[in-house]
């Protein structure tokens, strides 16, 4: 009763009574008040989105104060030392490994940037699971990363907290906790249930709840400390939890919970013990552990169980057998902890039942700074690890829970004392590894691999989702991250149980995703599991290895490794039993997967290099070990296959898979050990066995013959060639790779990295990426980083980025410095390094260019011999290979074919023989002695050499060979050898009827029967018996290669004669490559020069070897030169067959073709260029066309343009119009020109702002809007000029066409259904000659070139004269354009310009539509034309010449059909301009009684617009005179304006005084052109009525400190008239063809008025007077007195606005964009947070403005307009449709353009000069200066069309 009447009062005062009473010594009916309240407040049965309980509780947590006030005061006691801010998915956070002690080390933003990480190895990141900040825990980083805050341990200095302010939290949190719980426990529905389950909805109601728990933990420790001691009493938990008695609710509830419990397959204590009995007494071996934690067995759920037992049985029968944890002792403490114990405990189940919401995970984690939750927390996390890695195997949104998952763990296992205390305490070990072990069986299938029907062993299925989508992934990286401590690791090694576990663990990914060769049809599936194999086997196998290898690295860990190799060798044993392996591969199949060999491979190599273990001592028997190589031999020879095309029709999957193999971060998990194992082998097995396996495995054996023709059973004759090549590659690696044989760890480091670069030019990061990470990758230390850059800086160059504008942006490379070619480039190690078969050739090309470019070689090199470190002494056997016969006779036998022309050899075979034979040279059995006396051939019956040693076997000359030959082959026709006819024919009946004598020369060759020496040396080894009865049950002499029966011809067997040795077969070589009849002469070796050997071709390959072998050997020494003595010309080998035909030299192929190439080549080249010449040549007149014409039409001389199209060249004419080929678009550069020259900073914090108010465009809006206030509109919109901002701009590329020729182009263009990057529907096309962007035609006028001398003639008219001519033509209308073709192109074209720019750019009028808007839209277009040009000649005309772009400029054109447009309105005489610049008009009355506005005074207007007016209005062609006319009577105008605008400037006093002084002047001969008189007139003038010098004359004299002097005068108004005359100057070369000269900054104003012929010749001195250029048609001063009337008779204007509309700026500066920081990370930090202005949220992705700084969303929705994104919208209204933004989350720069836009690249670059697109490597950037000046030169003269070439349409939607 009372606690409702509680319920119902005011909150605060209840909660402030509550808490008195609560504080005083007895307080128990303030508790039991208390309790009551909460028990009405608090009840579960009311629905969670109620907030009324929320509000009460925070009530009564601050115990009546305001609840902020109450957060403030318990953060004042918050005694942290840690930061613990933990973040979601996405949020950017940074890793230093130079302060990091685990990798996963992480830091906020703001911790990161209040310490101190200068010149660190840092990277910024975006987080994918979430994480916490780790400042201050010195557990995970070093205490001299830590920032400001947490440095200083601030725990020690705050007080202690009053006991009283969180007494009510500890006595309300935990019923507040409880409730929580209840409500998940409530809502929670098992999935199987037949009704429909929302967890979300739950979730969503208690959101409130589990964000206030949230607040509480960012209160700070204090309030940390409470939530701990409530989340882990148990007692507490007890009392709550189950609900007391009567309350039948919190029974019901309870059951929930429990219910839940059972169906997760746990199991409550109760039944426990039946479980655990049962099972021990059924299972003495194993306990019961795993099984109950995570079989189905609980017997609690029988009907789950039953189910799942069913779908185990469905899969395979038998196979799965559940893991038993070994050891008994470890069972209880698992299945016990399986009872909640208290609130976290439950917390975390319901966590991981409703699969780990967002809100709960952070809240857990939020608590992790107090270490006692920490501890607790970490136990409860191993407790439920099973069961969350079975709720993850469950789960729909695997992805999301795991990164969830990691989250959570990642913060607790990195901590190596928390790890280490849950591995001992908790056996987190076994759980994992006993929960991978469990997850694996879910998927497992029958292995195919070896003996299909009877293989005992099993895979995981690479198809089931569990591996295709990684879901294993969160269970592992857990693994790899505990295996990092030392302590842990320790613990795994030295549990041997644990071990046998992971050995079995690993088995299952052994011969994983076997592919089976597919021989008939082309698989119809391509199956992609191969990339899940890959990846499991790198993520579960591999790196939990490498884990492992960085703990046995010194000698205490011995033990260790050798228990490690002790099971690996057991559970290979298994293995192969499992398969039914016997000593033969099964056919056809390959594994790329072989986990077990390569923990064995990699255990053993650490042992031998780093713990100095020997090795014999980690090998098994021989039989073993021939088992061992068997399975990595098959992929060396698959991988051949794969290249040679044989296993096309299993698609292309299995060459990813080959790529993959090989790939970097692959290759030193899988081929290094691979090839290292079987070096192992190599080096313990017999070496012929060896060599005959390799040939064998390779398929070779059959073409290793003496014949020239052979039967091979196994391959096609074109696999032949790339399957020796590849066997003979593979030996070649196998012997001289020494990776891991020896080489120090900076030594693989350099020749991998020499190798990459070799390959090709790389990027730092490329490089980092194509090194294969040599321990475990985890670390984020990449191989010694520290000495990564030294390495670099070792073997390379750097080569930094080059920017052409229009080029590709180049990023900074790499390059391999010239001493690394010379000495250090080695084929081998980028042939075991490449991927694509084309970076081998890339690496010889380069090679090769640096060997010409050095003068070293100039022909084509072969791949140089590279010396070798040498071998460790372990691994001496391996030189074993290179001496023995076996391989003597493979090479003897391939050197003859290749001399004999053989078909299927090759010069890359040559090459490897020779290696081959060097690699021997170089390397020396030890133990034999060098035997010097010359061999005794009888000795040697039983084969071809006396012994294996190579340097006797060189020598050794061969006689006769037996070989086995089909009938048809050209050695069967040949006759026996005369002396011995009978026995030879005897012979092929029976082999043992054979003579003495010929014995040694039927002698037969053991490669032909390597099979049988094979078996042989098996045998041998598997019986360890007497060697004659093997030879008794394998005669040696049978070549036991069956023949599939009914193969056509039969072999016979022939005998051939050979009397060759190596050596000779080499010099007969080096005379067949130099083509030279005696190449070495007899005394070649005394005059040998050795150090030219080292590169070149086979010539100096064979040379080098001859040297070697001579000074190794005198015998061969003597030989050499018995050799070339009695060399006679060789003759050379008759051509046998047809096919030795084809073979024609290939090298001799290739030259024809490259000499055919290169002439088509110069053919082509020479067309092109003379195509160019015509088609660039396009304003020349062509004078030879135009005789033809007949003199009499042609005035002059008429031009004449090429068509690009159709070819055809002719004038323009009214009938057939020719074009230019424009691009129109809208620009608002103009717009944005400032007056200072600095560019406007980018604001970087918020105090920073860009004001837009003086930019160009705005400044002529404000005068516009101002002059239409108060004159007339029409005369308005003739003083100014708009197009400022969305003015047209046109450019042309300078081809022409003829305009039907255009449209049926466009038609063309229509039609072709390929995609396009432009709109041809928008009329876009490219140019049909040189592919530039396009979009409209501007027709060329017809009729002469620009030079026809009479209208240049110079005039002596006087100016009255002119001045009415000019009056004259105006009020003349020019002849109306006649309807016409070229008429309508011209009027289609206004209306394409019309088209290009928006609405709003060209509507100034009162009256939109009106003539005169259109008049003034029209010369505007042409004004902002004149004005780019001028911009882009560098805002003057110092430089002259014609223009760069005169070829590509149409502003003839363009003048032309605006005057044509114009010619439609005439000016009004009555409001010509051009009579009040030209006479003094008396109708002083007009303004008064004109009930019309006034017309803009002409000191108002702005004089260009006037000049283009003119211009454009008189008709065409205008005589220069006239126009040089007009000229002048405009610069009167300007030069009066500029002293009317100076004399604002002075003070009063200066006024006066100027006044004064130039008054003086006034009477004087030369007062029209003197500035002084002037001047002194325009004060006096503008003093009358309403002056313009009232206005706030103590202003003026605040601003002017300087006094000015007729110099600073001068100076000023030569300024003030410089734009003007750059503009009339610019205008006359395109209408006249004058050319400009160029002349200094300080003569550009003389230099113009010369040009102009304001100025009859340039003064002698320096010293131009602007005045003198003045040329009055009338009385001066009344002209004058006139303008400035003007100006003071208007009396509705204030004072200020006609001062604002008088003083024009007509100077700006260059248009800039912003100036950005030097550091990207400035700009990035306080952008990424920033909220956008529309909706105040932080966008996804936000962009600013490059030009204005606008700051905007890019495709957010939030700022949609009628279906339009912020970036579109915004480039619309800043640039007229030109958009360039920097988008802050990827630091690079899009560009919209129109309806297009394309990636520009990035203007930010690393210390390595690379971008960092999307910010993926976070390393800090900065700006790129010339990058940045590309941009802005690409902007300023528009030509992103143009360079960039990627553009796509955006549909609005950026």
């Amino acid at each position: 009763m009372m606690a409702a009447s509680l319920v119902r009062r005011d909150k605060k005062a209840t909660a402030t009574r509550l808490k008195a009473d609560l504080n005083r010594t007895d307080n128990s009916s303030g508790v039991r008040q208390l309790q009551e309240l909460l028990d009405a407040v608090l009840n579960p049965e009311k629905p969670a989105a109620d907030t009324e309980a929320l509000d009460w509780c925070k009530c009564l947590i601050a115990g009546g104060e305001g609840f902020e006030d109450f957060c403030k005061t318990v953060r004042s006691y918050d005694n942290a030392t840690l930061c613990g801010l933990v973040w979601t998915a996405n949020f950017v956070a940074y890793r230093c490994r130079t302060c990091g002690i685990s990798p996963c080390m992480s830091l906020c933003a703001e911790c990161f940037n209040n310490g101190d990480h200068t010149g660190h190895d840092f990277n910024m990141f975006r987080s994918q699971a979430g994480g916490a900040c780790d400042c201050g825990d010195s557990n995970v980083m070093r205490e001299s990363g830590f920032c400001r805050r947490h440095r200083l341990r601030t725990g020690e200095n705050v007080p202690s907290i009053p006991r009283d302010l969180l007494l009510m939290s500890e006595m309300v949190l935990p019923r507040f906790i409880l409730c929580i719980i209840q409500y998940l426990r409530d809502g929670y529905i098992e999935p199987d249930t037949s009704t429909e389950r929302d967890l979300q909805k739950v979730l969503q109601q208690l959101e409130p709840q589990i964000s206030f728990l949230e607040e509480l933990t960012k209160m700070g420790g204090a309030m940390r400390t409470v939530l701990t001691k409530i989340l882990t009493n148990q007692q507490t938990f007890k009392d709550l939890s189950m609900g007391q008695e009567e309350n039948l609710y919190a029974k019901r509830n309870y059951d929930k919970y429990l219910s839940a419990l059972k169906n997760s397959g746990l199991v409550s204590v109760e039944e426990k013990c039946q479980g655990a009995a049962a099972d021990v007494t059924g299972d003495a071996e194993g306990g019961a552990g795993a099984v109950v934690l995570l079989g189905t067995t609980a017997p609690g759920s029988p009907d789950e169980s039953n189910k799942e037992e069913d779908q185990d049985a469905g899969q395979s029968v038998g196979q799965r057998k559940r893991v038993k944890l070994s050891s008994n002792t470890k069972d209880p403490c698992i299945i016990e902890s399986l009872k909640h114990k208290c609130f976290l405990e439950e917390l975390l189940f319901w966590t991981i039942k409703y699969e780990f919401p967002q809100k709960m995970v952070t809240f857990l984690l939020n608590m992790l700074p107090d270490q006692d939750y920490k501890i607790t927390f970490t136990k409860t996390f191993v407790q439920h690890y099973a069961f969350i890695m079975k709720t993850l195997m469950k789960s729909h949104e695997s992805d999301t829970m795991s990164n969830r998952i990691v989250h959570i763990s990642v913060q607790l296992f990195s901590n190596e004392e928390l790890a280490r205390h849950v591995t001992e305490e908790c056996q987190l070990l076994d759980i994992m590894v006993t929960v991978l072990l469990y997850m694996m069986e879910s998927c497992l299938i029958k292995s195919e691999l070896q003996d299909e029907e009877n293989s005992r062993h099993v895979v995981v299925n690479c198809s089931e989702a569990l591996l295709k989508n990684n879901t294993y992934w969160p269970l592992v990286s857990d693994f790899i991250n505990i295996l990092s401590h030392q302590s842990v690791a320790k613990n795994f090694l030295e549990d041997h149980s644990l071990l046998m576990l992971w050995m079995s663990f690993v088995s299952f990914f052994q011969g994983m995703n076997l592919n089976k060769r597919e021989l008939n049809e082309h698989v119809e599936f391509e199956s992609q599991t191969y990339y899940a194999a890959f990846a499991a086997e790198l993520e579960a196998c591999a790196q939990p290895m490498w884990g492992l290898l960085t703990h046995c690295k010194v000698k205490e860990t011995r033990e260790y490794t050798k228990t490690v190799v002790r099971y690996c060798l057991e559970t290979l044993q298994i293995w192969f039993d499992a398969i039914g392996f016997i000593d033969e591969p099964a056919p056809n199949q390959v594994t790329f997967h072989l986990p077990l060999h390569r923990y064995y491979a990699m255990f053993l190599s650490k042992a031998v290099k780093c713990q100095g273990l020997d090795l014999d001592s980690l090998l098994p028997d021989q039989e073993m070990l021939m088992k061992i190589m068997v399975h990595p031999l098959q992929i060396q020879a698959c991988l051949s296959e794969i290249h040679s095309n044989m296993w096309v029709r299993n698609g292309l999957q299995i060459k990813g898979q080959a790529m993959t193999y090989v790939q970097s971060h692959f290759c030193n998990s899988m081929i290094d050990p691979d090839i290292y194992l079987l070096q192992v082998c190599a080096s313990r097995l017999d070496p012929d066995y060896f060599i005959s396996s390799v040939f064998e495995r390779f398929k070779v054996v059959d073409l290793l013959t003496m014949a020239s023709q052979h039967q091979n059973a196994v391959l096609d004759s074109e696999q032949e060639r790339p399957m020796l090549e590849g066997a003979l590659t593979f030996l070649v690696i196998l012997t001289s790779l020494r990776v891991h044989l020896g080489m120090t760890d900076d030594e693989i480091l350099r020749a991998e990295m020499v190798s990459q670069l070799c390959m090709n030019d790389r990027t730092h990061s490329a490089l980092l990426d194509l090194i294969p990470e040599n321990p475990n990758p985890k670390s984020g230390i990449v191989p010694g980083s520290c000495s990564f850059e030294e390495m670099l800086s070792a073997v390379a160059d750097f080569k930094a980025p080059v920017f052409e504008p229009g080029g590709s942006m180049q990023q900074g490379m790499y390059t391999p410095k010239a001493e690394v070619w010379e000495k250090e480039f080695d084929p081998i190690m980028v042939v075991l390094r490449t991927v694509y078969r084309r970076d081998v050739q890339s690496a010889m090309d380069r090679y090769s260019a640096f060997l010409k470019q050095s003068g070293i070689h100039t022909g084509n090199p072969w791949p140089p011999y590279k010396e070798r470190t040498p071998l460790h002494p372990c691994y001496r056997g391996l030189t074993k290979l290179l001496h023995c016969k076996t391989l003597h006779i493979v090479i003897f036998t391939l050197l003859y074919k290749i001399w004999m022309d053989h078909q299927n050899m090759s010069e890359h075979v040559l090459c490897m023989v020779l290696y081959l034979i060097e690699l021997g040279l170089d390397n020396q059995v030890q133990d034999n002695k060098e035997d010097e006396e010359p061999c005794i051939e009888e000795h040697c019956h039983d084969s071809w050499f006396p012994g294996t040693n190579l340097l006797s076997n060189l020598h050794h000359v061969i006689n006769f060979v037996r070989v086995r030959v089909p009938e048809t082959a050209p050695e069967v026709k040949r006759e026996a050898p005369p002396s011995t006819s009978t026995e030879a024919s005897s012979y092929g009946q029976n082999s043992r009827r054979l003579t003495g004598n010929w014995r040694e020369n039927l002698r037969e060759a053991q490669v032909f029967s390597l099979v049988a020496e094979r078996r042989r040396k098996f045998q041998e080894i598997i019986n360890r018996s007497n060697t004659e009865a093997t030879q008794v049950v394998r005669p040696k002499s049978s070549s036991t290669r069956w023949v599939p029966p009914g193969t056509p011809p039969q072999l016979v067997t022939e005998i051939l004669e050979i009397r060759e040795s190596m050596l000779s077969l080499l010099i007969k070589l080096h005379q067949k490559l130099s083509s030279k009849q005696n190449s070495l002469s007899a005394s070649w070796l005394e005059d040998m020069d050795t150090s030219r050997h080292t590169h070149g071709d086979g010539i100096t390959a064979i040379e080098r070897i001859l040297t070697k072998a001579a000074t190794r050997s005198c015998q061969i020494k003597r030989s050499i030169q018995d050799i070339c003595g009695k060399v006679c010309p060789p003759v050379p080998p008759k051509k046998n067959s047809p096919t030795d035909k084809k073979t024609m030299d290939k090298e001799e192929r290739r030259q024809r073709a490259r000499e055919r190439q290169q002439k088509l080549l110069a053919e082509f080249a020479s067309r092109q260029k003379s195509f160019m010449e015509t088609a660039m040549d396009v304003e020349s007149p062509d004078t030879e066309a135009a005789m033809d014409l007949g003199a009499s039409e042609v005035m002059e001389s008429e031009v004449l343009y090429d068509c690009v199209i159709c070819g055809q060249s002719g004038p323009s004419t009214e009938d057939r119009p020719t074009g230019l080929v424009v691009l129109l678009q809208a620009s608002s550069v103009l717009g944005h020109r400032c007056k200072s020259k600095e560019a406007k900073k980018l604001p970087t914090s918020d105090e920073e702002h860009i004001y837009a108010a003086d930019t160009c465009g705005v400044a002529h809006d404000v005068r516009l809007t101002l002059m239409q206030q108060f004159f007339k509109d029409s005369s308005c919109l003739q003083s100014v000029s708009i197009g400022w901002d969305g003015g047209v701009y046109v450019q042309t590329c300078g081809h022409t066409l003829h305009i039907d020729c255009h449209k049926s182009y466009m038609e063309s263009l229509r039609n072709d259904q390929v995609l396009q990057g432009f709109s041809v529907d928008k009329g876009e096309f490219t140019c049909p000659l040189c592919r530039q962007f396009a979009n409209s035609v501007l027709p060329c006028r017809p009729g002469r070139e620009t030079e026809a001398g009479a209208w240049h003639t110079p005039t002596n008219k006087k100016t009255f004269v002119l001045v009415k001519e000019v009056e004259d033509l105006q009020e003349k209308l020019g002849p109306f354009p006649t309807e016409s073709n070229l008429s309508k192109e011209m009027e289609l074209v206004i209306k394409d310009i019309k088209n290009t720019t928006q609405k709003k750019y060209m509507d100034y009028g009162k009256n939109p539509g009106s003539p005169d808007n259109d008049f003034l839209f029209m010369y505007s277009v042409a004004r902002t034309n004149l004005e780019l040009e001028l911009v882009h000649r560098g805002g003057n005309l110092c430089s002259g010449g014609a223009s760069a772009a005169a070829k590509r400029s149409c502003l003839n054109q363009l003048f032309h059909v605006l005057a044509m447009h114009m010619r439609l309105y005439s000016i009004d005489s009555a409001y010509n301009p051009w009579t009040k610049l030209t006479q003094v008009t008396q109708s002083k009355e007009a303004y008064g009684f004109d009930e019309k506005r006034p017309e803009v005074p002409m000191l108002f207007r702005d004089v260009p617009s006037l000049l283009i007016i003119f211009v454009l209005t008189m008709p065409q062609p205008l005589r220069k005179e006239h126009f040089t006319c007009v000229v002048k009577m405009l610069y009167n105008l300007q030069f009066t304006q500029a002293l009317a605008a100076l004399s604002t400037k002075f003070s009063p006093e200066e006024r006066q005084a100027w006044s004064t002084s130039g008054a003086l002047k006034k009477n004087a001969a030369n007062a029209e052109t003197s500035f002084e008189a002037l001047l002194s007139h325009v004060i006096s003038e503008l003093s009358k009525d309403n002056s313009v010098y009232k206005v706030n004359a103590e202003e003026t004299l605040m601003l002017i400190s300087s006094v000015w002097s007729p110099q600073s005068i001068e100076f000023s108004l030569q300024q003030f008239c410089l734009p003007f005359l750059r503009l009339s100057c610019l205008l006359q070369h395109h209408l006249y063809g004058d050319n400009l000269t160029s002349c200094l900054e300080e003569e550009e104003f003389s230099s113009l008025a010369v040009c102009l012929g304001l100025l009859s010749s340039a003064p002698a001195s320096n010293t131009v007077h602007s005045a003198s250029c003045l040329k009055w048609a009338v009385s001066t001063c009344d002209l004058v007195s006139q303008w400035c009337t003007e100006v003071t008779g208007l009396f509705q204007m204030q004072a200020e606005q006609s001062l604002t509309l008088l003083v024009q700026e007509p100077q700006w500066a260059s248009p800039r964009l912003l100036q950005l920081p030097d550091n990207y990370n400035i700009i990035f930090q306080y952008y990424h947070r920033k909220a956008c202005t529309a909706c105040k949220k932080v966008p996804k992705d936000p962009a600013l403005c490059l030009v204005c700084g606008a700051f905007v969303c890019l495709k957010g929705v939030c700022c949609k307009q009628q279906g339009i994104c912020e970036c579109v919208l915004h480039s619309q209204h800043c640039g007229a449709a030109t958009g360039i933004f920097l988008l802050i989350n990827a630091s690079v720069i899009i560009i919209i353009r129109g309806h297009r836009f394309c990636l520009w690249g990035s203007v930010y670059l690393d210390a390595h000069g690379e971008e960092d697109r999307d910010l993926r490597r976070g390393k800090p950037l900065f700006l790129c200066e010339e990058r940045y000046r590309v941009l802005e030169q690409q902007w300023v003269s528009h030509t992103f069309d143009h360079i960039n070439k990627r553009w796509g349409p955006h549909y609005n939607g950026l």
